[in-house]
C-alpha cells in the first residue's frame, strides 16, 4: 500500500516544515525522475515510481542526522502502513545490505542499527528499489545532474565513495538506458524545480 501522490506531496510539504532544507526539493527531482524512466520501462507503474521518489528521504522530517534518516524515514512510513515506501527509504542508500556502503555518519544507536539490518536483509527488493537509488543518484537540489559529478560531490563531501558503489550505480544507469532504449541524461534534460 502507498499514500495517492497528493498524500505523499502532503507529508513532503509537512515533513520540510518540520526540517528545512534542500533535500526537499532532491526528493521531488528524484521523484520526476523515476516517474519520467517508469513511464519508459514496460511494466513498471510511473506514479508508483513518483510517490517512491518523493518519500525516499522522508526520515529527514525528523531533524538533521546521516543514517538515521534512514531508519527515521523506514519507521514513520511503517508506521503509516506504507510498507514499500518505508522499505525503500532504506534501500536507497544501499546497493548491497551492508552498513560498509553508506556513505555518511554512523549516527544510529545500536538498536537502530540492528532495525536497519535487519530489514535490509529480509526485504525483497524489486526494481523500484534500483530506481529510487539511480533517481536518488541523479537528482541535485534544481535538476538533473551528471551522475558522476553526483557521485565525486558526495565523495568530497564526506571524503570516500566506494568504487562498488561507484560502479553499481554507474550499472544501474546502462540498466536503465537499456530498459528505456534512451540516453537517460536526454530523457530526463528538462526535469528541474
Amino acid at each position: 500500500m502507498l499514500p495517492t501522490r497528493e498524500e505523499a506531496e502532503q507529508l513532503l510539504m509537512e515533513a520540510e516544515k518540520c526540517n528545512p532544507g534542500a533535500w526537499g526539493n532532491h526528493s521531488r527531482i528524484a521523484a520526476k525522475c523515476a516517474e519520467r524512466i517508469a513511464a519508459h520501462c514496460p511494466g513498471m507503474d510511473s506514479e508508483k515510481a513518483y510517490i517512491l521518489g518523493l518519500l525516499h528521504d522522508i526520515g529527514r522530517k525528523f531533524g538533521v542526522r546521516h543514517l538515521g534518516h534512514v531508519t527515521d524515514g523506514y519507521i514513520y512510513m511503517k508506521a503509516l502502513g506504507y510498507d514499500e515506501a518505508a522499505r525503500v527509504c532504506l534501500s536507497h542508500s544501499f546497493h548491497k545490505p551492508e552498513l560498509r556502503f553508506y556513505i555518511g555518519k554512523t549516527d544510529t544507536t545500536e538498536a537502530e542499527t540492528a532495525l536497519l539490518l535487519s530489514a535490509l536483509t529480509e526485504a525483497k527488493q524489486d526494481e523500484y528499489d534500483d530506481l529510487i537509488r539511480l533517481c536518488d543518484a541523479l537528482a541535485g537540489t534544481e535538476g538533473v545532474m551528471n551522475i558522476e559529478d553526483r557521485m565525486a560531490d558526495v565523495k568530497r563531501r564526506y571524503g570516500l565513495y566506494p568504487q562498488e558503489k561507484w560502479d553499481a550505480n554507474l550499472a544501474l544507469k546502462a540498466k536503465f538506458e537499456e530498459a528505456t532504449g534512451q540516453n537517460l541524461y536526454e530523457l530526463l534534460r528538462d526535469i528541474q524545480i
